[in-house]
């Protein structure tokens, strides 16, 4: 897995995606040289050269949630490059949970045929690489995690230090608080969290996270085998 930070490692010099310190992921099986990339956004020719120099073909995308940073469209004023540009580069199927759908639709111009809508523990793979999709509301209705082996790619719902914001459109403080104490409770504490913005660091343990971030004050993992 190939953590990109935009600014730095895709899409220098743009001023606006420095400020945001969104992360995009490469996911894939260097044997097969496929991969899949998450929430790719603001220098789609850069990602596509970053998974060119890993020797890897883009075969898909996946979406953690609608939002213009994460997945293109127009933003303050701007316009961010998106999965439209994907398409138009490589096409592949655009995986998403189906309560975010129709947002990624508005914000992106995708048809419906460029979709492929999923259920919580739905489960996608690139190569012989295994992907579960985790529906983790809160940020936005149809917000997903991904779990790839002993990595969590967590998008808006799980940052380092905080968590997504829930007052957009969609948002909602009870289901991010369900999502933080019953939803990811069970996940083993050895599982690095790679999130989707630098807020407060590139990657952690869970459990380190569970200690640290404020808003698991009070919950601890529920114990189970992992």
């Amino acid at each position: 897995m190939r953590q990109l930070l935009v600014g730095r490692d895709i899409g220098r010099g743009d001023p606006a995606g420095t400020q945001m310190q969104n992360f995009v992921y490469l996911v894939g099986d260097r044997a097969k040289g496929e991969c899949v990339v998450v929430d790719p956004a603001w220098s789609i020719g850069d990602i596509a050269a970053r998974a060119a120099e890993d020797g890897m073909k883009i075969t898909g995308a996946l979406v953690t949630h609608y939002h213009p940073d994460h997945v293109g469209g127009s933003l303050f004023g701007l316009e961010v490059e998106g999965l439209s540009e994907l398409m138009e580069r490589c096409p592949c199927p655009v995986h998403v949970h189906r309560l975010e759908a129709d947002g990624v639709r508005a914000v992106t111009g995708l048809s419906e045929s460029d979709l492929v809508r999923h259920e919580g523990n739905d489960r996608v793979t690139v190569g012989d690489v295994e992907i579960e999709l985790l529906h983790t509301p809160g940020h936005t209705p149809g917000s997903q995690c991904f779990r790839v082996k002993d990595a969590l790619v967590s998008g808006d719902t799980l940052f380092l230090q905080g968590c997504g914001r829930v007052d957009l459109p969609g948002g909602s403080a009870e289901e991010m608080q369900r999502t933080l104490t019953q939803r990811l409770a069970t996940l083993p504490d050895d599982l690095t969290l790679y999130p989707g913005h630098a807020y407060g660091g590139e990657r952690a343990p869970l459990g380190e996270v569970r200690l640290k971030n404020p808003f698991f004050s009070g919950h601890r993992r529920r114990s189970r085998a992992s």
